[in-house]
């Protein structure tokens, strides 16, 4: 059988390269690339045609979660690999079509086996993740909205800025957009004045 070919996307470079080499040391498997964010790595999957992406979730200039967005009609299974267990991410990661959710704390032998698995078409989710996920499913929010969402909804509601939220939260800019363009979409509203209102009447301030 051929090697798994992989491509490992991390915005920071010691552990994008540490993963890599690990990975390269496991029988059946071979890195044929990496990436330090969303943007570079589509185009490294278009260049290399893996079989399998790790990619990380929180980077800078574009996200895991909409890069994988961008991959959909890449033939590579793309494995979500974050030291996050966020309910918000596992969601997005699901719809999104990852062909895993994992936390970087796996061993080597771990995460090799993980994208054998991915490679043969069967869908992980590290235990800590599948929690949030059940939680996410079975919580009671305002309309539906996720925790991270009624977050983001709470500082909207106290004036912040886009840049100050996405500071507060850790996440980028364009992130904060997305969200705020959801909970928008999800509540029927037509802008940040009324989801201000529509938090406070609601005590989410």
């Amino acid at each position: 059988m051929n090697d798994v070919r992989v491509v490992v996307v991390d915005d920071q470079q010691l552990i994008r390269e540490s993963i890599a080499a690990l990975l390269d040391l496991q029988p059946g498997i071979t890195v044929v690339g990496t990436a330090g964010d969303g943007r570079v790595a589509v185009e490294v999957v278009a260049a290399q045609d893996p079989d399998v992406v790790l990619m990380d979730v929180r980077m800078p200039v574009l996200d895991g979660i909409d890069a994988l967005g961008l991959l959909r009609h890449e033939r590579a299974k793309v494995v979500m690999l974050t030291t996050f267990d966020d309910e918000e991410y596992v969601v997005r990661a699901l719809r999104g079509g990852a062909s895993g959710y994992l936390l970087k704390d796996r061993p080597a032998a771990e995460l090799a086996a993980a994208v054998r698995l991915a490679h043969a078409g069967v869908v992980q989710f590290d235990p800590a993740a599948a929690a949030r996920l059940a939680a996410a499913v079975t919580s009671d929010r305002p309309d539906g909205l996720t925790e991270r969402e009624v977050d983001v909804l709470r500082l909207v509601a106290a004036g912040r800025t886009n840049r100050e939220i996405a500071g507060r939260l850790h996440v980028s800019e364009g992130t904060v957009k997305n969200h705020v363009s959801r909970i928008l979409g999800r509540l029927g509203l037509r802008d940040r004045t009324q989801a201000a209102v529509y938090a406070r009447d609601r005590g989410l301030r």
